[in-house]
């Protein structure tokens, strides 16, 4: 296979993309909404004005926007339309943002296992706080308007003068509702200051079309800077935003799962996520973003109803570019400064993606370790290598050099210190070359070892996935294939071993692994040194002590190098 000349083939695709047929969702959708209304009030309590179930936090009162999306929009079908009991519903939910807001209009960030993460002037309730607000205002009563437009306007005044301090996903946001809020209050000022902002934040976007928080694509967040310029556009009709918005749609119908879910390999922040994303409203207007949103739509059917809400409210309708079809061969690549460093390929029923991104151990829990950076998927047995980043888990690594046991995660450990011993363990590449031809792979250096990884497709079922390294440090070297968990499926080695992946640990040792594992619909044929592990937790870092669940636990393959065996080839084969 030549990488080169399909990528010949993208690249004419990408200039000239065929229109196909006109994505048109509104009416659909303002009837989706209307049904779910009463499911949405089966979670409204009248006595407090708080939705949701179990610990309330401030987020599950987000509901009163689509209840507002649907008391605002007029239409024939819509008996929600200016309904006097959901604008009671609307205001109440808004009061008790009110009674829980500090002075410096902050509320506690509760999360739903009960820990707490301090004070925080929370972006996504405020801006759909600030849009219900903009929807209802005109039918509220005064006292209860000048209630609200207090609490907004001191919520809005801190967030201008503290909260746009960064280029980040979450100040992004704030700037979309600040625009909101300037429109609302009557504040021209703060559209001005927003405007601003997000300017400074399409001048960020990556020539490849995503949005970097430390190095290289943090692929879920991205859909936050997408969301948030896309609104701001259906508010404002500003059109600097169009081409940044087009980039990135680009970017994503690219480097998306055939089954819709996200490439989880470039990713920074999270690691493989089993939910298909389903977009929004900033990929509504371009041909190829609106491509995109009917590729996802068709993976899941059925949106959310905040989802729902901002489409009625801002979505274009419009032609949608024609996506190269299922299977057909294809090439994406990413570039960073001019020098390739990832890419994803089609290929018959696999698709692979390898990644070149190299960033520092970073001591921040929000900045994975870029250690694992190759993803293998087929379109019968679904991801079959890969998940992603972690941090304090080099089982996770393509390769490691060193002992792995000098960085781990303590249980309970709230404040963990997150950099390997220097000098002991590598466990990220502190250099890697992206390679296209005549193999995808990657050349890559970890601290005193090279490494390399090649990916040679054999035919619809099999894949070649050949591992070298060097042996010179005196440190142990080895390689690290990660398998995403099926709880409950069997799993069977050459060795004889037949167990179910569950709760139960598992470490087979070479003679039991017996060269081969069968899990899932494919089998690996291993060298006769490999050795298997289950399960290998990550650290999950939006729970406070990193625990993570049985579900973010990875299978993992280990397989040494040494002086007589500096290379391998792993075999994939998809079960007929």
């Amino acid at each position: 296979m030549r990488y080169c000349t399909l990528l010949v083939v993208l690249a004419a695709a990408v200039a000239a993309p065929a229109q196909s047929a006109d994505l048109k969702y509104k009416q659909r959708l303002l009837a989706d909404l209307v049904k779910q209304v009463p499911q949405l009030l089966k979670q409204y309590d009248a006595r407090s004005g708080h939705f949701g179930h179990g610990i309330w936090v401030c987020d599950d009162q987000n509901l009163m926007y689509p209840l507002a999306v649907a008391y605002a929009t007029r239409d024939h079908g819509n008996r929600y339309y200016q309904d006097r009991g959901l604008l009671e519903v609307i205001m109440k939910a808004g009061d008790a943002l009110i009674a829980d807001m500090d002075g410096r209009g902050q509320w506690m960030f509760r999360k739903k296992d009960g820990s707490t993460w301090g004070m925080t002037r929370k972006c996504w309730v405020y801006s759909r706080w600030i849009r219900s607000f903009a929807l209802i205002q005109g039918d509220m009563p005064p006292e209860r308007r000048a209630a609200w437009a207090k609490a907004l306007t001191l919520g809005y005044t801190l967030i201008a003068k503290n909260d746009l301090g960064t280029l980040h996903n979450i100040p992004t946001h704030h700037a979309m509702g600040l625009y909101a809020a300037g429109k609302a209050l009557g504040r021209p000022e703060w559209c001005k200051l927003a405007a601003d902002f997000l300017m400074k934040v399409v001048a960020t976007q990556a020539e490849a079309g995503y949005w970097s928080e430390g190095g290289g694509p943090v692929v879920l967040y991205d859909f936050v800077y997408i969301d948030a310029l896309g609104t701001y556009y259906g508010m404002s009709g500003d059109r600097r935003v169009l081409p940044a918005l087009e980039k990135a749609a680009r970017f994503h119908a690219d480097f998306t799962y055939p089954d819709g879910r996200c490439v989880e390999t470039i990713d920074q922040r999270n690691p493989y996520n089993a939910f298909v994303e389903l977009g929004n409203v900033g990929f509504t207007f371009s041909p190829i973003g609106r491509a995109y949103l009917t590729r996802q739509w068709s993976h899941r059917p059925g949106l959310d109803a905040d989802l729902m809400a901002s489409l009625l409210r801002y979505g274009e309708e419009g032609p949608a570019a024609d996506l190269a079809p299922s299977g057909e061969p294809s090439v994406a690549t990413l570039k960073d400064h001019g020098v390739e460093r990832a890419a994803a390929v089609r290929n018959g029923p696999w698709f692979f993606c390898v990644s070149a991104y190299t960033t520092p151990v970073a001591a921040s829990r929000w900045h994975q370790d870029r250690q694992n950076l190759v993803s293998v998927f087929h379109d019968r047995a679904g991801l079959i290598l890969g998940g992603g980043n972690t941090k304090l888990q080099p089982l996770w690594s393509t390769f490691s050099v060193g002992d792995v046991g000098l960085l781990v995660h303590t249980p309970g450990d709230t404040n963990p210190h997150f950099l390997p011993p220097p000098g002991k363990l590598f466990h990220v590449p502190t250099a890697a070359t992206l390679i296209r031809d005549p193999d995808l792979g990657l050349d890559l250096t970890y601290g005193p070892e090279q490494c390399r990884v090649r990916l040679h497709p054999i035919d619809d079922h099999a894949v070649a996935y050949r591992l070298a390294a060097t042996t010179r440090s005196g440190l142990p070297v080895a390689a690290h294939l990660t398998l995403l968990p099926q709880l409950g499926k069997p799993l069977r080695t050459g060795g004889g071993t037949r167990l179910t992946i569950g709760p139960q640990p598992v470490d087979l040792t070479a003679a039991e692994v017996g060269g081969s594992v069968s899990y899932g619909g494919y089998r690996l044929q291993l060298p006769p040194t490999a050795t298997l592990h289950w399960p290998r937790f990550p650290h999950n870092p939006y729970t406070k002590d990193g625990h993570a669940g049985l579900n973010e636990a990875r299978i993992v393959i280990t397989i040494p190098f040494d002086d007589q065996h500096p290379q391998y080839t792993v075999m994939m084969e998809v079960v007929p």
